[in-house]
């Protein structure tokens, strides 16, 4: 039976990453299966030849390397599962055959698990940690829906797209959820189509993937009311997450990622200025002296950003946000218990009750759009271009003012 390696080639190029292959023997004979895959000497164990992973360390090439020994893991079964065939044939096989099937089968980035792979690290080593993510849920439920069997593109059809969306449902998920693996899958597949690795067969034509309105959910003015007055002095935690809800309410419902990134040097003559992770717009508020208590009150920071929910830099920043934010919502359920809300509180209520209650006030929407960095549709397009900045300004102070007053209109 013919053995599979994985080995490493250093470059003859000092300071330059090495190429991993595989080595395949049978009978003597050698072959090697080379890999997309580049390390450097450093990351590579020589005495027991697999890459050098830190089980703790989360660093972004890091995540490139955890990435790619998965793919490494999933590519020597895929040559193990031809050499298996070969031999249950009966047949006699070369060394050279296995190579030849898997190159025929598997290689160019010819199949959907390997592509995939492949455009998590590109997008890890772009800093596009967040999107990796998202690749990479998205893969680990269409492994699951294939029960691990891999696909060339040109095996993405309609039907098989419709039985992927068949199965999603049947795991009990919304329309939104399955969309989203869907638009992921199908932006894959318009990349295969443009490296000519298959013909488009139109294969999303038959499948949900739109975005279907929810139901937003705000609270009123009273309730923002309640929690800015809550007594958390002997519960620090709570404190934090309040405050970070109420800043994200302050500054016109901005994204959580947004938050957590903004950095000291966004504060510039009594404004806040920065551009919006998920579109590039950038955005100004004016730092109204709500806003500027807040800011007062975490200023003590070490790094360069505004806000201690991003605390190190030392290249596990996205983490920290995810981590961070994740416990700022935990703790804000624990808040919306103590007051009695109807539901429960995340950063994401803060952006929604800021629409919410600018509507109520009887803010123009095109304001509130340009207020809050909409892009998704062609008509708030329109709106941001006739907007003063003065206008969004004036209705973020009527709307923190309006906390200060005795009676509200909710």
């Amino acid at each position: 039976m013919a053995t599979i390696k994985l080995k490493f080639r250093a470059s003859t190029t000092l300071e330059k990453e090495g190429r991993l292959y595989y080595q395949v023997i049978h009978r003597r004979v050698v072959r090697q299966v080379a890999t997309d895959c580049y390390i450097s000497p450093s990351e590579w164990d020589e005495n027991d030849e697999h890459l050098l992973l830190s089980p703790t360390a989360n660093t972004p090439r890091q995540r490139v390397l955890k990435n790619m020994a998965d793919e490494l893991q999933w590519q020597q079964e895929q040559l193990t599962d031809i050499m298996k065939a070969l031999e249950a044939s009966g047949k006699d096989y070369t060394a050279d055959d296995i190579a030849s099937e898997y190159e025929t089968t598997f290689g160019h980035q010819a199949t959907v698990f390997s592509c995939f792979y492949r455009h998590i690290t590109l997008l890890h080593e772009a800093g596009r940690h967040s999107t990796a993510d998202h690749y990479h849920q998205t893969l680990r439920s269409f492994k699951n829906f294939r029960e691990g069997r891999d696909l060339r593109f040109d095996r993405v059809t309609p039907q098989l797209t419709l039985a992927y969306e068949t199965w999603l449902r049947n795991q009990h998920l919304c329309r939104n959820t399955t969309s989203f693996y869907m638009r992921i899958l199908r932006t894959l597949y318009n990349k295969a189509v443009e490296a000519r690795l298959t013909v488009d067969q139109q294969p999303f034509r038959h499948v949900y993937t739109g975005i279907d309105k929810t139901a937003k959910r705000a609270i009123t003015l009273k309730d923002i009311k309640r929690i800015k007055g809550a007594e958390l002095r002997h519960h620090p935690a709570l404190g934090f997450a309040r405050d970070m809800f109420l800043l994200s309410f302050y500054l016109r419902g901005i994204a959580p990622i947004d938050l957590a990134y903004l950095r000291k040097t966004d504060v510039k003559q009594g404004d806040i200025v920065y551009s919006r992770s998920k579109t590039g717009q950038q955005m100004r508020i004016h730092i109204e002296p709500d806003i500027q208590r807040l800011l007062d009150k975490y200023k003590e920071t070490s790094t360069q950003y505004l806000l201690p929910i991003i605390k190190r830099e030392d290249g596990t920043e996205h983490t920290q946000y995810r981590n961070n934010t994740q416990q700022i919502n935990r703790h804000l359920k624990k808040l919306t218990e103590q007051l009695g809300l109807s539901f429960p509180l995340t950063l994401y209520v803060a952006r929604h009750s800021w629409a919410s209650i600018a509507q109520s006030n009887h803010i123009p929407t095109s304001v509130i759009s340009g207020a809050m960095g909409h892009d998704s549709e062609a008509t708030t397009q329109i709106y941001l271009a006739s907007i003063q900045t003065t206008q969004i300004d004036d209705a973020n102070s009527i709307i923190i003012n309006s906390l200060m007053k005795n009676k509200e209109n909710v």
